[in-house]
């Protein structure tokens, strides 16, 4: 390793961080400005913005050994980020947020909700759920760039990911949402670069073209773990056997899980309040389109491949290589690209890291303090030194989620990111988009969906999906069993399935049974 050039590197990145915060200092004169970028950013800022802030670590670190495992199958899933995350996104719900927004002066995703239902309890409860929900997305992008760093340059993990907190916490607390989306833009910029070198050095490490490659990798179905093939695996270019336990993790958790949970991410939702008119929402789907293709398209090809290169190094796939799912990618580019390309993924990682988390931890400390504190506590009025107020927040969040990511246990990045996504798919999907569309959803309906969904989601989590409850162990104390229904499939489909549908049930079911008496109440 090459520390001079290390070093220097690091330093140039570093300042460039410290001068676009600076920058968004200075420009930060209000709340407003601090929690929306006073409404005022441009479609190339916002659009690489998102897309930094939708891939992070766990999708570099997490999901690319997701590929490693599962293979090509996990591509639908960036298809599916494309469409759900930016088409749709863009087009049928950020453009009305927006405008809604707006009309509200709303500058939360709780915000949004509560002013548009009259209902305090709706803004309150929602922020509830992103401030206790999201420290776990949060900590599992933290460890993703803490693991990245301790794998290739053999820094102590704990050191590493205390480092790595403490940068992000400078410019989320000094540079406000201005901050959080200049420096998320050069991050997008970094990635996208990085991505691109890797699509490259990929095919020149494996010594094949694009066919040849993949090819070979689907020559390789004999190679599969036992465990994994009585699992369904049948191969790193095929999908998995319907109707297996590979199939539906892939399939409910994975795909479904985070294509379909990006839709109701509130750290992505207040992008759309950020922009001055829906301009530059349509200017900005061409750049998100083109920005996932490469980044997570490139990592989720990488790591089905790296099977076919460790077996040409090592004559082993890449979970013989490591048991520990999340630490594939980074032993792939360790031995397989050259020492300054490491470095410069490095810095990749870390700012898909830092990216997401500004966001993060930017959307639970507004939470807490705007949406709890302010329109809860204090009814609406603001405390005199407000911007401070929600700089505590943030503090606070990046404490917990600190503590938090020492909880985690190994290859938890991927599921634990399709937890959390598929958990706000559940409690705010359906709200949100009744909220848009239809004209006949009431508040109690509104309500009790995000509690249904909420809960229903906690519930499947803790006693019926499989790989959570096991590993909690609370059903097995309480029922003496390790799920409640333990025939098949039902221990292996995510939660998302259960809770998503029952949650817009009893949003139609409750609306339509309150309608006309809050119509005589308006």
């Amino acid at each position: 390793m090459n520390y001079i050039l290390l070093g220097i590197i690091i330093i140039v990145y570093v300042f460039i961080l410290v001068a676009l915060s600076w920058y968004a200092y200075r420009g930060t004169k209000s709340a407003s400005d601090y929690m929306v970028g006073g409404r005022s950013m441009n479609s190339v800022v916002m659009a690489l913005s998102y897309g930094a802030t939708f891939i992070s670590a766990s999708a570099i670190v997490g999901f690319g050994g997701m590929a490693a495992a599962f293979g090509m199958g996990l591509q639908w899933l960036c298809l599916l980020n494309m469409l759900m995350g930016v088409v749709i996104a863009f087009i049928f719900f950020g453009k009305k947020t927006r405008r809604l927004g707006s009309a509200l002066g709303a500058n939360t995703f709780p915000q949004l909700m509560g002013r548009f239902f009259h209902s305090r309890s709706i803004e309150i409860i929602s922020a509830a759920i992103i401030f206790v929900g999201m420290p776990i997305y949060a900590a599992v992008v933290m460890k993703g760039g803490a693991v990245f760093v301790e794998e290739i340059f053999h820094i102590d993990y704990h050191i590493a990911l205390l480092i790595f907190t403490l940068i992000v916490s400078v410019y989320v607390i000094t540079g406000g949402m201005k901050g959080v989306m200049y420096t998320s833009a050069f991050q997008a910029v970094l990635m996208f670069v990085c991505m691109f070198i890797l699509l490259i050095g990929l095919y020149k490490s494996l010594g094949m073209g694009f066919v040849e490659a993949n090819r070979a990798l689907d020559a390789m179905d004999a190679l599969v773990p036992a465990n994994l093939a009585a699992a369904g695996h049948q191969g790193w270019a095929k999908m998995p056997a319907f109707n297996s336990e590979q199939w539906y993790t892939l399939v409910t958790s994975l795909i479904l899980g985070v294509g379909i949970g990006c839709l109701a991410q509130p750290q992505l939702i207040v992008r759309f309040l950020t922009v001055r008119s829906s301009k530059q929402l349509n200017q900005g789907i061409f750049i998100g389109c083109l920005f996932l293709v490469i980044t997570v398209g490139v990592v989720y090809h990488s790591g089905a491949l790296s099977n076919l290169y460790f077996y040409q190094q090592h004559g082993k796939v890449a979970v013989e290589m490591s048991s520990d799912i999340d630490k594939i990618i980074p032993l792939f580019i360790n031995e397989s690209m050259p020492n300054w390309f490491t470095i410069l993924l490095m810095l990749c990682i870390i700012s898909a890291s830092m990216s997401t988390l500004s966001s993060q931890f930017h959307t639970m400390g507004t939470s807490v303090a705007s949406d709890i504190y302010v329109d809860g506590i204090k009814k609406g009025q603001a405390p005199k030194h407000f911007t401070k107020w929600i700089k505590f927040g943030v503090l606070v969040s990046i404490l917990i989620s600190y503590v938090v990511c020492y909880m985690l246990e190994e290859s938890i990045i991927a599921r634990g990111t399709a937890m959390f996504m598929g958990m706000c798919a559940a409690a705010f999907l359906p709200c949100y988009f009744a909220m848009l569309y239809w004209k006949k959803v009431t508040r109690q309906g509104a309500l009790w969906s995000i509690v249904s969904g909420f809960i229903s989601c906690l519930f499947c989590i803790v006693f019926l999906h499989q790989k959570e409850a096991m590993a909690l162990g609370w059903c097995q104390a309480i029922f003496h069993k390790a799920v409640l229904i333990e025939a098949h499939p039902f221990p292996l489909i995510d939660p998302l399935l259960f809770s998503l549908p029952l949650s817009a049930l009893v949003l139609v079911l409750v609306s339509l049974a309150t309608y006309e008496k809050e119509a005589r109440q308006k």
